[in-house]
């Protein structure tokens, strides 16, 4: 979707609201598809000094696997919108992923849309931030309840060990 910007281009002070809904079920997460609820994106762009600087929020529910524990969770998320907005690149080579080319008078807001919550989104899916995993001896889940398996020491010690014992 377009979002026309031609009424604050040239008005300083000037701001436009957004408001828009996009579909983002075939981003491709690792195995998964995580998103298939619409992404709701709305906000503002103002023009600050002759700069167009779109601000806001990017909304949605994540229904995936956890990396670490293997349970299916559902989880709200949303992300801040706070990008820049011009009319040409100056310099393609240190393109910032923040800053954004206007489309002749007009911001494409599902590449904006798509590029913040991807940016945003972690390096893993987690069901919480804290999840403790599964216990790789045993397989229990050390979020639900604490596992009994011995540790195992490291060879090298294992002299240092019988010395504690006697």
């Amino acid at each position: 979707m377009l979002l026309g910007l031609s009424k604050i281009i040239d008005c300083p002070g000037a701001s436009v609201p957004f408001s828009v809904n996009v579909d983002l079920s075939d981003l491709l997460y690792g195995e998964c598809y995580p998103v298939s609820e619409p992404v709701v994106a709305s906000g503002v762009v103002r023009n600050t000094a002759g700069v167009l600087v779109m601000t806001g929020s990017v909304t949605t529910t994540i229904h995936g696997v956890c990396d670490r524990c293997a349970t299916d969770f559902d989880q709200q998320v949303t992300f801040p919108i706070d990008v820049v907005l011009v009319t040409e690149l100056s310099n393609e080579e240190n393109e910032d992923e923040w800053v954004f080319p206007l489309e002749g008078d007009n911001a494409d807001l599902d590449d904006i849309v798509r590029t913040v919550f991807v940016l945003n989104f972690g390096s893993k899916l987690l069901c919480k931030p804290d999840c403790k995993g599964l216990c790789c001896r045993c397989g229990k889940n050390l979020n639900n309840e604490a596992c009994t398996c011995q540790k195992e020491i490291d060879p090298r010690f294992a002299a240092l060990k019988q010395l504690l014992e006697k």
